[in-house]
């Protein structure tokens, strides 16, 4: 599979896709000299995940482990009997802590007997989801939904089959090498700088390697979708779209124009900055029309979930996703003094400034 000819654009900040095509099950691509891009199934809508290999010594540093259920297991094997035969992984970094990325981490790093590098928000997060089905927790999240206007059977779908794939996760190890903000990390010949960002995570690992012009961004900028931005209930007032919205203009101001990037999701990509334009505008376009809606009688999310997401049929799955991102523009829009949020019947309602 070949990359398109890397051809001089009229603007350095137009987007470009230099792959054709997304590499197959048994498939492995080398993007650049040492780096190398696999992709994994996954068993939802967004139905697929990257992970990428940097050439780090005797080995390949991995980054990003899939999901944790057999099928990646057997993905995995197939690729280590094949294309990956006998390439040793010397460490395990995990972005965040979405089961669609650390969900094989404890089978990865028993398999190699290699460190697991994360943000330690990130594995605490990690740790947090594999005990979160405890009663005190559902009845938390129970509550949670109600608040939002959820009525008793929704609620009850979203507890199940909506919250199903958090489980998805191999047991942790049961220790692990902290990166944090502003790190520099040698892979290799390579030099990364770490930066992290909130909002679709508590604490993102981002990679970036400024001699090379390539940038890791994991979920936090996707080269065709918007990664999911929620609030959930464990921190129920958590303003989660303004943490992103801080991420993606820090990164505009910090990172050149033209970076290779390597997404966590969707295909790698030039054109960072206008990425982060397309964005950003669209998180504002939502909230015009939360805004819109809630001018002339006040709205609960669940009123406001079919307004802003109105072109597909949402099952269960989708459904906590949607709620979830509908309670973060609200809970942002209250911050910056767009919207007033009353509570009615222990129902809360919110009304246009």
């Amino acid at each position: 599979m070949n990359a398109k000819p890397d051809t001089v654009q009229s603007s350095a900040e137009a987007l470009r896709y230099p792959w054709d095509q997304h590499p197959g099950p048994e498939e492995v691509v080398e993007i650049r000299p040492g780096v190398l891009w696999a992709r994994l199934k996954l068993p939802f809508r967004l139905n697929h995940v990257n992970i990428y290999l940097l050439a780090d010594g005797d080995g390949y540093a991995m980054v990003d482990a899939g999901f944790g259920n057999e099928e990646t297991i057997e993905a995995w094997t197939k690729l280590f009997d094949g294309p990956l035969k006998g390439v040793n992984i010397t460490r395990l970094i995990v972005t965040h802590s979405h089961p669609d990325h650390v969900g094989l981490a404890g089978w990865i790093v028993e398999r190699f007997n290699c460190p697991l590098v994360m943000s330690q928000v990130e594995y605490l997060q990690s740790v947090y989801h594999q005990n979160r089905g405890t009663e005190e927790r559902k009845e938390a999240q129970r509550l949670f939904f109600r608040r939002h206007g959820m009525d008793e059977s929704l609620t009850e779908k979203l507890l199940g089959r909506g919250q199903d794939y958090l489980k998805r996760v191999s047991v942790l190890p049961p220790s692990y090498r902290r990166i944090s903000h502003g790190d520099e990390v040698v892979i290799g010949a390579r030099r990364f700088k770490v930066i992290t960002g909130g909002g679709h995570a508590l604490d993102q690992v981002m990679l970036y390697c400024a001699d090379d012009k390539l940038f890791l961004s994991a979920d936090q900028v996707l080269s065709k979708i918007s990664p999911n931005v929620s609030v959930w209930a464990v921190e129920p007032d958590q303003n989660s779209l303004g943490e992103y919205l801080a991420s993606l203009a820090s990164l505009t101001t910090t990172l050149p124009y033209d970076l290779l990037v390597l997404p966590g999701h969707g295909v790698p990509f030039y054109g960072l900055k206008t990425r982060i334009k397309q964005l950003a505008d669209h998180h504002e376009e939502r909230c015009r029309l939360i805004a819109d809606a809630c001018r002339e009688q006040p709205k609960t999310s669940r009123e406001l979930v079919p307004v802003v997401f109105n072109k597909h049929v949402l099952d269960e799955h989708q459904m906590g996703f949607a709620a979830g991102e509908l309670v973060a523009h609200v809970n942002y829009m209250i911050v910056e003094g767009r919207l007033t949020g009353e509570t009615k019947d222990g129902v809360l309602q919110f009304r246009t400034t």
